[in-house]
Parts: C-alpha cells; sequence; structure tokens
C-alpha cells in the first residue's frame, strides 16, 4: 500500500498541539535554560571507569605493566574534562542558576574540584571491588574463576556502577548518582540507590529484581539472592501532607547475614543481626537478634491426578 500524503497535511496541527503543551505541562521540558547533564557522557564516563577498575577485562587489549600507566593516564585526563563539565552542569542547575549560563559563580570551577576529589578516591574503590570478585568467587560454587566474575555476573556489574555513583553521592553531586545507578538498573535489573552505604565482601548471586533503598545500611560479607527487598515499611508525611525527607526509611543488614531469593526487609527501624538468614519469601518488619535463621512455616503442597478413565481424589503432601 502506497503512502497517503495528503495525511501528511495534518503534521503542522499536530506539531502546533504538542509545542502548546510545552507552556502548560512546563515542569517536564527544558527549555530556555542552561544545559543538564548529558545522559551519553555518563555512559561513556561508566564505561572509562570500569576500564580503569577492571583493565584488560574490557575494551583495550594488549596492556601490560609496561604501558598501563599511559593507557590509565588517558582515561584520567578524559574523565576529568568529561566529569568537570557535567558535574559543573548538574551544580549549577541544582542551584537554581538555569537562566544565566555566565553567572557569577564559576560552576565548572566547582565541577572540577568535585571532579579531582571523586579522581582522588578512585585507587580505594579498586580495593573495595576487589573483596566484592572475591567474595562472589567464594559465595558460588558455580563460578570457575574470578576472571568468571568480572566478565559474567550481573551483580558485580551493578555493584561496580554503585560503589562509583555512592562516591559522587557523598561528594553531595546531584543527578549524575542516580542517572549511573539508573543505566546499570536497566542493564542487571539490579536497583541499588547510590545513597545506600554498604560494606566490603558484597555479593548479589543471579540478582535480578534486588532492590536496595536509600538509607539502607549493609555490614561486611553480606550476600543478597535475586528478588531481595531491602526497602520502607511507610512514607511518613508533614502537616501539609509532603513527604518527610532525609530520615532513616531502609533496613540495616549487619555482617554476614545472608537474604535468599524474594525476601522483603522493611523499615528504618528493621535491623537483621550478624551472621542471620533470611529465608526466601520472608516478608520482614521487626528486628531479629544476631544467629537467627527466619523461614516461612512449611506449607502444604496439593497434587491432583487426573487420567482420561479414573479421576483421582485430591491428594495433599506436606513439605
Amino acid at each position: 500500500m502506497a503512502t497517503d500524503f495528503r495525511l501528511k497535511d495534518q503534521l503542522p496541527d499536530i506539531t502546533e498541539r504538542i509545542v502548546a503543551t510545552y507552556a502548560r505541562s512546563g515542569k517536564i521540558n527544558h527549555l530556555d535554560h542552561c544545559p543538564l547533564p548529558r545522559y551519553d557522557e555518563i555512559v561513556a564516563a561508566i564505561h572509562e571507569l570500569n576500564e580503569i577498575m577492571f583493565p584488560g577485562y574490557r575494551r583495550r587489549e594488549g596492556l601490560h605493566h609496561g604501558n598501563i600507566g599511559y593507557y590509565v593516564g588517558d582515561l584520567v585526563d578524559r574523565l576529568h574534562d568529561r566529569l568537570t563539565t557535567q558535574i559543573g552542569r548538574a551544580l549549577r542547575h541544582d542551584a537554581g542558576a538555569t537562566s544565566d549560563c555566565d553567572s557569577a559563580e564559576d560552576f565548572e570551577a566547582l565541577g572540577q574540584a568535585k571532579t579531582i576529589q571523586f579522581l582522588d578516591q578512585l585507587p580505594e574503590i579498586r580495593e573495595i571491588l576487589a573483596t566484592d570478585v572475591q567474595a562472589a568467587y567464594d559465595g558460588d560454587p558455580a563460578c570457575k574463576s574470578p576472571a568468571e566474575v568480572i566478565f559474567c555476573y550481573p551483580g558485580l556489574e551493578a555493584i561496580t556502577v554503585y560503589r562509583l555513583a555512592h562516591l559522587l553521592h557523598e561528594l553531595s553531586i546531584p543527578f549524575i548518582p542516580r542517572m549511573m545507578s539508573e543505566w546499570a538498573h536497566s542493564r542487571t535489573g539490579i536497583d541499588i540507590h547510590p545513597g545506600a552505604t554498604i560494606g566490603r565482601y558484597f555479593f548479589i548471586d543471579h540478582g535480578t529484581g534486588v532492590v536496595v533503598g536509600e538509607t539502607s545500611h549493609i555490614g561486611e560479607h553480606v550476600k543478597l539472592y535475586q528478588g531481595v527487598t531491602l526497602g520502607a515499611l511507610s512514607f511518613p508525611t508533614d502537616e501539609d501532607g509532603q513527604l518527610v525527607r532525609g530520615q532513616k526509611r531502609h533496613p540495616t543488614l549487619e555482617d554476614g547475614v545472608v537474604v535468599y531469593a524474594n525476601a522483603t526487609i522493611l523499615g528504618g527501624r528493621t535491623v537483621v543481626g550478624h551472621h542471620s538468614v533470611i529465608g526466601s519469601s520472608v516478608w520482614l518488619t521487626r528486628t531479629v537478634a544476631p544467629h537467627t535463621t527466619v523461614v516461612l512455616e512449611t506449607p502444604n503442597l496439593r497434587l491432583r491426578h487426573d487420567t482420561p478413565d479414573d479421576m483421582r481424589p485430591e491428594l495433599n503432601y506436606q513439605i
């Protein structure tokens, strides 16, 4: 069927109606303002940071101790320029200077200072990530080597981006940490808010559907399985009905805790004591003491056997 070009006469009217919404619904467009951080630039920075964190495993081949300094130096130089611009844009918008791109305050200089602070802490982030790789290798009998963790495990990818985004979050940089964490979320199915506090040797096995809320506090040597939620029990409001922000809303998991698939742990006052085990599909909203195992009661499994000539009665089996 050939295109009916007469129908294209409607396009100018459609365009006019769309543009009219930009004035009526101005909160969801960004016009006549200074540029915001660019999503593609933030994603490019994530890839460059991954190259620094795990050299030889990502894009560049043929790296060795003789040339690694030159390669990393080039990456750090590019990251400096890229992040200086993007962090400066984020800081300008957060300060409300959205229409004066040449304001008296030099936001690019502020962005550069924050960038240097961020880059200065990358060696420590690498040391922490080494413990996360080790935790995955030690915690999964199907894993053949640490290289397999780095190549294949979505949990490590999400944790890597989280640790970098958390560092930016701690430097009070707006927008960019969430942009990073949501990019990782879209790739891995693992949603870790950059404001969460997570200790060393952290392992997420399988990972799809894991949610770690902003004020979660996770100790060292903690393992989560797929579908685990560390969430808020409720959202308190003030006298005007607005959400109260800045309070601890998500649980604390102390050292050595294991949380199995699809468990839900809620509430800022909920503490899972060290070396406890939370079983699959548990719904937990209260504190448990250290060395506690929490499981659901054994359910009844109901089986029915049907044949064309003989309809057997329904059977109950205890499992």
